[in-house]
């Protein structure tokens, strides 16, 4: 992806978090320039890789695979962690799809926070292959067991949330326009726990045709 092009997308972010009144850190509009200038008390924003993530999946099409996303807080997945969750904010566009994947350690809710529809398809996945099951699919929306054939469609309006357990494929969409999608989950950690069924970069390389807007999670300067 251009810099130029991952800089509209951030400038849209924001603007599009504004709309819907969902309030960011103080710390995620600063330039490289400022973060070159805050000390170690901010270690726990670059280690655990909190703020910005823009992604194309490695497919070059951010319009039809990609996804923006904003984590607010990450934890630690040992035992004796006392932080061992982790909540993100997320934008998909109409028809913006994220890549069928599945999580092995990670249990995640996955909320529709307004906009537009968030349009879901679900499969299990064998736990020792990662092969598609053609099972039924039983999970929970708000609360309710729902029982779906694979890739049966599950529309979530604004409000309606799902439950997704590990070893569950899934891949959605915004539908109508714009979503803003929230994540409250387990430790994440997206080097290590995303299985996708095909091949898929989930991190973009970066071509640098002009300077940063805000450095991405995996971006941030050390203290100067």
């Amino acid at each position: 992806m251009k810099r130029s092009e991952i800089n509209r997308i951030l400038s849209d972010a924001v603007s599009f978090f504004s709309k819907h009144q969902f309030y960011l850190p103080p710390w995620a509009c600063w330039s490289i320039k400022e973060w070159q200038g805050r000390g170690d008390e901010y270690d726990e924003i670059r280690t655990k890789r909190l703020g910005w993530d823009i992604t194309d999946f490695g497919r070059g099409d951010f319009e039809k695979y990609g996804l923006t996303l904003f984590t607010l807080r990450n934890g630690d997945s040992s035992p004796d962690a006392s932080k061992n969750y982790c909540e993100k904010i997320m934008i998909a566009g109409h028809e913006q799809y994220t890549p069928e994947h599945y999580h092995v350690a990670k249990t995640e809710d996955i909320i529709n926070r307004g906009g537009a529809d968030l349009v879901m398809y679900l499969r299990m996945a064998d736990p020792r292959s990662g092969a598609p099951l053609n099972t039924d699919v039983r999970i929970q929306c708000d609360g309710v067991t729902r029982t779906l054939k694979p890739r049966e469609q599950l529309r979530l309006k604004p409000g309606e949330s799902i439950t997704l357990e590990p070893y569950v494929y899934h891949t959605f969409c915004g539908d109508g326009g714009t979503v803003l999608i929230g994540e409250v989950s387990k430790t994440n950690d997206d080097c290590c726990d995303n299985f996708f069924l095909e091949k898929t970069g989930r991190f973009p390389e970066i071509i640098e045709d002009t300077a940063p807007l805000y450095p991405l999670c995996s971006e941030y300067p050390k203290p100067t």
